[in-house]
């Protein structure tokens, strides 16, 4: 399974909303809300199980929106 989908599947369980997106460049973009205590077990649980495809991290935290009502990918254009 990929980055994307493997993303979805661990924010359904842990139960975060947003998106996954993979980027022009090969990045992947990841925004999510939820519980703080949710979303550190969501980014490390994605560390875990993606660990071999993970060569960088920037993550940064901002006030939930609460725009997001579930979680899934974008698809680029």
């Amino acid at each position: 399974m990929g980055f994307r989908f493997t993303a979805e599947v661990i924010a359904r369980k842990f139960k975060v909303n947003g998106w996954v997106s993979n980027l022009r460049d090969g990045r992947v973009e990841v925004v999510a809300e939820g519980e703080e205590s949710a979303l550190k077990d969501f980014l490390g649980r994605i560390g875990e199980d993606m660990s071999r495809y993970i060569t960088d991290a920037d993550i940064s935290w901002e006030p939930s929106t609460g725009e997001f009502k579930s979680f899934g990918i974008k698809f680029s254009e």
